[in-house]
């Protein structure tokens, strides 16, 4: 695979020069003009943000983004797959109105919004790659059927992922439900019980009624429930919930990478 050629702008502006300006300036110099969007079904793929976290892209940007792309005659459309956490972008309903409250909507993000993997999260694609660790992606049926795929990252932080940008914002972001738990498979958490305060936030917060306090009020996890998603260890404020010993980094961070090649296999792509 050829090295990435990666394009830098700074964050001054002018009166004469905003940010959208700047950022449609370094996309057009990056060369995706060179794309032929003509009539292609495009997904932007951008995380839309949980309802009352600013940790997201503006929406003036997808919305800058999205005229871009009609002005080359494609057909955009911003999109998102189902998270396996509890919250507000666990299903397509709720994900969609989470959107539109942080202003990814027609109005103001100036696109259609899809939820890439449908209502709850089963509406997807098995992308054969023969990898590693993932033989064959289950890619959100919207992504999935894009002839093309633009994506638009923050960097972020997770638990056991470590620091991400394109490649988590595609590998895992635009995973089905069921892609998201092959991911997470071999992931689950432990308890520390010297730790666990027994505050129950990590019981009343797990999506699968996997945690429950015992008779000692600690925390204990039921593996046949529990799934991996990493809930209670993002939740937890005294590290009592930890991730196995057994589970790495490297793993799942591998098997990211093999979810995003499902991706973009085959398909022309471009990162923000």
């Amino acid at each position: 695979m050829d090295t990435s050629k990666v394009y830098f702008t700074s964050l001054r502006t002018s009166p004469n020069n905003n940010l959208l300006d700047k950022m449609e300036r370094l996309v057009r110099k990056a060369g995706i003009a060179n794309i032929d969007f003509k009539n292609q079904f495009t997904a932007i793929k951008i995380h839309f943000g949980e309802p009352g976290n600013l940790a997201y892209i503006r929406a003036n940007y997808a919305a800058r983004m999205a005229d871009l792309l009609r002005s080359f005659g494609a057909k955009p459309f911003l999109t998102d797959s189902n998270t396996l956490y509890s919250g507000g972008r666990s299903n397509a309903v709720d994900h969609l109105q989470s959107a539109m409250e942080n202003g990814f909507n027609p109005i103001s993000g100036k696109c259609q919004v899809i939820i890439a993997d449908g209502l709850k999260g089963t509406d997807y694609r098995e992308i054969e790659i023969n990898g590693e660790y993932c033989k064959a992606p289950k890619i959100g049926a919207a992504v999935a059927d894009a002839d093309i795929i633009i994506s638009m990252a923050h960097f972020k932080g997770h638990e056991q992922a470590g620091f991400g940008g394109t490649l988590k914002n595609l590998g895992m972001g635009a995973a089905s439900v069921p892609g998201k738990l092959e991911l997470h498979s071999g992931s689950q958490p432990v308890i520390n019980t010297e730790n666990c305060i027994g505050c129950k936030v990590c019981v009343k917060n797990c999506a699968h009624s996997a945690l429950s306090l015992n008779a000692n009020r600690k925390a204990v996890i039921d593996y046949d429930k529990c799934i991996g998603c990493g809930q209670c260890v993002a939740l937890c404020q005294y590290d009592g919930a930890l991730m196995g010993a057994g589970d790495t980094s490297e793993r799942l961070n591998y098997k990211i990478a093999e979810y995003t090649w499902a991706i973009l296999k085959d398909k022309p792509n471009f990162h923000i």
